[in-house]
C-alpha cells in the first residue's frame, strides 16, 4: 500500500509541476499586459468620468499592469479633483484598473486667486476647496454661506467657523480673508464682525459671539448692531447705530 501511494504521488508531480508552469506564465503575462483607459473602472461616484481621471493624472495608456504607479496616482487625483479620498487598484481579474473614489460635501461657496486668476468654487466642512468643475452640484443648491479669499493656510480656522454653526446659533452669510490674513465675517443678525490676524483665538472668538447674540437678542437690539469688533477678545467693541 505504502508503495503504490509513493508511486501515484511521483505521477502527480510531473502534472502539479506544469500547472503551477502554465499559473505562472499566464499571470506574468497577465501583469505585463497593457491597460487602456477602457480597463479603468470608477467605483463610488458617477459623477468622474475615465476621462477625468486620465486627464486629472499621469497615467499613460497604453502601458503594463506593472508598471502603473498607484500610490502617485492617487495623490495626483485626490489633489486635483478635490477628492476626499481616492485608491487606485492593479486587477488581474478581471483586468484592469479599479479606482475607488469618495467626494467632497460642499457646505459653502467658495473663491480663491490663484496665480492672480480668480477661482470660484465650494468648501466642505474640513475647510478643503473644491473646484466648480468636480463639485457635487446637488448638494451645492442647498447651501448659502460664502467663503473669499481661500487659502491653504486659513482651512483649519475656516473648518472651525463652518463647523461652529451646527453648535452656536449663528449663520454666518460671508467668510472674508483679506490677501494679509485679517478675517472678516458677516452674521446674519449681527451684522459685521472683525476677528483679525490671529487663529489661535478663533474659538474664543466664535463662543464670544455666540455669547453676544444671545445676549442682544434678550435685549431686542439687534436692528441696531453695525459691527462688532474681536480682534481684541478681552476687549470686545460693539459699533450700534446713532439715530
Amino acid at each position: 500500500m505504502i508503495y503504490e501511494s509513493l508511486t501515484k504521488s511521483k505521477k502527480r508531480r510531473p502534472f502539479l509541476l506544469i500547472i503551477f508552469l502554465f499559473l505562472t506564465t499566464f499571470l506574468t503575462f497577465k501583469t505585463f499586459k497593457k491597460v487602456n483607459p477602457q480597463d479603468i473602472s470608477i467605483f463610488g461616484s458617477e459623477f468622474f468620468s475615465i476621462n477625468d481621471i486620465v486627464t486629472n493624472s499621469s497615467l499613460n495608456f497604453p502601458t503594463p499592469l506593472i508598471f502603473v504607479k498607484s500610490k502617485y496616482a492617487e495623490k495626483e487625483l485626490k489633489k486635483n479633483l478635490s477628492l476626499k479620498n481616492v485608491s487606485v487598484n492593479r486587477q488581474l481579474f478581471p483586468f484592469g484598473l479599479k479606482i475607488l473614489i469618495k467626494t467632497r460635501t460642499p457646505i459653502a461657496y467658495g473663491e480663491q486667486i490663484l496665480k492672480g486668476k480668480k477661482i470660484t468654487g465650494f468648501i466642505d466642512k474640513d475647510g478643503f476647496f473644491i473646484n466648480e468643475q468636480y463639485a457635487d452640484n446637488d448638494n451645492s443648491k442647498k447651501i448659502s454661506s460664502k467663503v473669499f479669499g481661500w487659502n491653504e493656510n486659513f482651512r483649519e480656522t475656516l473648518s472651525k467657523i463652518l463647523n461652529s454653526q451646527n453648535n452656536i446659533d449663528v449663520e454666518f452669510l460671508t467668510i472674508n480673508f483679506s490677501p494679509n490674513g485679517f478675517l472678516t465675517l458677516e452674521e446674519k443678525s449681527l451684522k459685521t464682525i472683525f476677528l483679525g490676524v490671529n487663529p489661535k483665538i478663533i474659538e474664543t472668538q466664535l463662543q464670544i459671539i455666540s455669547d453676544i447674540k444671545t445676549q442682544i437678542k434678550e435685549n431686542n437690539i439687534l436692528e441696531k448692531i453695525d459691527n462688532i469688533d474681536l480682534t481684541d477678545p478681552s476687549n470686545p467693541k460693539i459699533k450700534v447705530f446713532k439715530p
